[in-house]
């Protein structure tokens, strides 16, 4: 049967929009890798594929205070192009990753020690929650806001993330919210609050002297 106007049109619009969902958070490039910038190609060795930015990881001290060490595409250049970057994340007892999301990437974190209480939020509201031991890996899908808490009161917990992108980026919901110069009444209806509680979270995100 012969297909109308209006279906060649529509089977046109999902042939042309297939590859640009097939996308994942880095373009594909034509070559083995990418060279930067001002580089001679051939004066590239095994230095350039290697990061040494975690050494001081292997014997550092329990951590004082939630720290991430990252390998993405700003500080690991080899990474260009490869969709994928790494972090480490070193948590003290008690502390929080707050609400965030990576906009460009899925973020695959392996527990290597300690605990850790997990979740995400879906697009329909739903949150998802997990509490995670050592050798545990769980998966943030990618976009969703997502957070982290060291449940432990008197240990720390360490995790390695893996993204989908060499530059997955992070955008804070707190900071983002609260830090970024949004009207105090716009956040009051939103929140159905009063402007009095909206400054006082606002205080908490001012820049310190």
């Amino acid at each position: 049967m012969a297909l109308t106007v209006k279906q060649r049109f529509f089977l046109a619009i999902l042939v042309l929009a297939f590859p640009l969902s097939a996308i994942s958070g880095d373009p594909d490039i034509i070559s083995d890798f990418v060279v930067p910038m001002g580089v001679n190609n051939t004066l590239l060795d095994g230095n350039f594929f290697t990061f040494t930015g975690m050494r001081p990881l292997i014997n550092s001290d329990p951590p004082t205070n939630f720290t991430v060490t990252k390998a993405t595409m700003a500080e690991f250049p080899a990474l260009n192009g490869q969709s994928v970057s790494y972090a480490v994340l070193q948590k003290p007892a008690g502390s929080v990753n707050p609400p965030h999301t990576h906009p460009r990437a899925t973020e695959l974190l392996f527990l290597t020690y300690g605990v850790l209480e997990v979740g995400f939020v879906d697009t329909t509201n739903k949150l998802f929650t997990q509490r995670l031991q050592a050798g545990d890996i769980f998966a943030f899908p990618k976009g969703l806001v997502h957070y982290q808490f060291n449940c432990a009161k008197n240990d720390f917990a360490v995790a390695v993330s893996a993204f989908g992108s060499a530059a997955a980026g992070t955008v804070s919901v707190p900071s983002t919210v609260l830090a970024t110069g949004i009207d105090d009444e716009i956040l009051t209806q939103s929140f159905k609050t009063d402007v009095y509680t909206i400054q006082k979270l606002k205080a908490g995100f001012a820049p310190k002297a």
